[in-house]
C-alpha cells in the first residue's frame, strides 16, 4: 500500500525520525498502566512504539486513507482505530466509565490549542498527557509566569497540571517540513480537586485580563469590575503575564464578593 500524502488542510506533517517518535512514546512510561490514545496517528509512526512497549494503544484519525493504511499495516489495533474528530467525538462512547487514559500524539499544528481545551474538559479522566507540537505553542503551555509567553491557555492548563516542555525537534525531520520548530511536552495531573471559586468566573478572568495583556489590572478587568471598584491592591498594578494561578484565582474571589454584594 502506498504511504499517505499529507494534507495541508489537515495541518499534517509526518515524523520520519524513529527515535524522536521513541522518545514521545517513552515520556508517558510512568503511566505505562493505563490505556493510551493517540491523536492523529498518521502512518503509525509513533502508534509502532506504543504497541512495542506493551501500552495498550487505541487511535483516533480523521484522514480516511491514514486509517486505511492503519488498518493495513497495524493488525494489533484491530477494533481499536476511532475515525472520527477529536475534537467532536463523545470520548465516553470509546472510554465508558470514569476509568482514566492517558493522551498523546503529534498534533495538527492547526488544532492543537483546541485539543488542549478539550482535553480539560476531560481532566478527571485524563492524568497524563503528552506529545508534539508547534514549539512557540509549547513553550507558551510550560512557560511560567513573568514571561511573554504566558498566557490564557498557560493559565487554564497549569491549573490543573503540572506542565513540563521536555525538547525540541527540528524541522528537517518532517514530510513535508513545517515552517517552525515543534516541541515536546508533558503534562501530569496535579493535586488540585477544586478551584475554590467558580471556574466559569474564573476563566472569564483569565480571558478578560490575557485579553489587554499590555494594560494592568486595574484597566483591562474593569469592564468586570466597574470604575467605582476600589482598585488600590497591589495586585491591581500588575499586568495579566506577572500572575500565578492563584493570584488569578484570588481576583476571582474578589470578583465572586463583588457580585455578591451586588
Amino acid at each position: 500500500m502506498q504511504q499517505v500524502k499529507a494534507k495541508k488542510a489537515l495541518g499534517q506533517h509526518f515524523l520520519t525520525d524513529l527515535s524522536i517518535a521513541e522518545r514521545i512514546a517513552d515520556s508517558i512510561s510512568s503511566h505505562r498502566d493505563l490505556p493510551v490514545l493517540e491523536i492523529g496517528p498518521g502512518m503509525g509512526v509513533l502508534t509502532q512504539f506504543l504497541l512495542e512497549k506493551g501500552y495498550d494503544t487505541h487511535v483516533i484519525e480523521i484522514d480516511t486513507e491514514s486509517v486505511a493504511y492503519l488498518k493495513a499495516h497495524f493488525p494489533a489495533l484491530e477494533g481499536r482505530i476511532i475515525e472520527g474528530d477529536f475534537l467532536k467525538i463523545p470520548i465516553e462512547d470509546y472510554f465508558p466509565g470514569d476509568a482514566p487514559f492517558a493522551l498523546i500524539g503529534n498534533y495538527p499544528y492547526n488544532i492543537s490549542s483546541q485539543i488542549f481545551f478539550r482535553m480539560l474538559d476531560y481532566r478527571e479522566r485524563i492524568p497524563c498527557c503528552a506529545g508534539m507540537l508547534q514549539r512557540e505553542v509549547a513553550q507558551r503551555l510550560a512557560s511560567p509566569p513573568g514571561n511573554k509567553d504566558y498566557g490564557i491557555l498557560s493559565v487554564l492548563l497549569q491549573a490543573w497540571y503540572d506542565v513540563e516542555y521536555l525538547f525540541t525537534v527540528d524541522e528537517h525531520v518532517f514530510n513535508p517540513p513545517p515552517k517552525v520548530k515543534s516541541g515536546v511536552i508533558r503534562l501530569v495531573r496535579n493535586e488540585r480537586t477544586e478551584l475554590g471559586c467558580s471556574e466559569s468566573l474564573f476563566k472569564q478572568v483569565v480571558k478578560t485580563g490575557f485579553n489587554q495583556r499590555r494594560k494592568t489590572l486595574r484597566n483591562s478587568l474593569r469592564a468586570l469590575f466597574g470604575s467605582d471598584y476600589d482598585y488600590s491592591a497591589p495586585i491591581f498594578g500588575q499586568r495579566p503575564e506577572q500572575l500565578s494561578v492563584e493570584e488569578f484565582i484570588s481576583l476571582t474571589l474578589r470578583l465572586e464578593e463583588l457580585q455578591t454584594k451586588a
